[in-house]
């Protein structure tokens, strides 16, 4: 994984995370609980989306390379 892509839309609600090219999106998939799969052509994961997301102050997150 070269880079990760995060939204956050605080109007829309929504967290997008972006694990490989967004343009590769060809099919999403919904699992029923809030959740977005987004996959390229071959059936892998390449982001997910949450809907309904609304992040809480003490939520810390922490990012490692």
């Amino acid at each position: 994984m070269k880079t990760l892509k995060i939204y956050h839309d605080k109007l829309g609600k929504t967290l997008t995370v972006w694990f490989s090219d967004p343009s590769q999106e060809f099919i999403t998939e919904e699992t029923g609980e809030e959740i977005l799969l987004m996959k390229n052509q071959v059936g892998t994961v390449i982001g997910f989306e949450h809907l309904n997301y609304e992040p809480t102050k003490d939520k810390i997150f922490k990012i490692e390379k």
